[in-house]
């Protein structure tokens, strides 16, 4: 399905929407010390940043995990992007799913914190690539 400009323009939008949403909610989660919330919430931010850019760049991704391929294929290995947010997006994957899925396994707060400012600059800094 190939979306119209006016579609395609207004899912950016939402999607960058979410991405701050998401952010909002991880920054909040992180005052509570709920490192596994927001390690996932922070995960998500950062997913919606990158789905906008691929939306409005019209590259199709049917999973989380071809969201960060088509990502890295497209921005990181071109240097579009720096490198290291192909590495945050593919640690914040990691991390979202060992929280999730793993019961032996809890998030630290170090490994939200050390997290949080790179992902908040990596989704300003997608949200300004949408309007150069």
């Amino acid at each position: 399905m190939t979306l119209k400009v006016l579609d395609r323009e207004t899912m950016v939008k939402l999607q960058m929407e979410k991405a701050w949403a998401c952010m909002d909610e991880c920054v909040d989660l992180v005052k509570l010390e709920r490192w596994a919330g927001a390690a996932s919430r922070m995960y998500y931010a950062v997913f919606h940043a990158v789905c906008s850019l691929l939306i409005r760049d019209g590259h199709k991704v049917k999973s989380h995990k071809g969201a960060n391929v088509v990502f890295s294929q497209h921005y990181i290995h071109t240097q579009k992007l720096p490198s290291e947010y192909g590495k945050l997006f593919r640690d914040l994957e990691t991390l979202r799913e060992e929280s999730d899925y793993n019961c032996f396994y809890d998030v630290t707060e170090e490994e939200v914190i050390m997290r949080l400012e790179p992902a908040k600059k990596m989704i300003a800094d997608i949200e300004k690539r949408l309007s150069e």
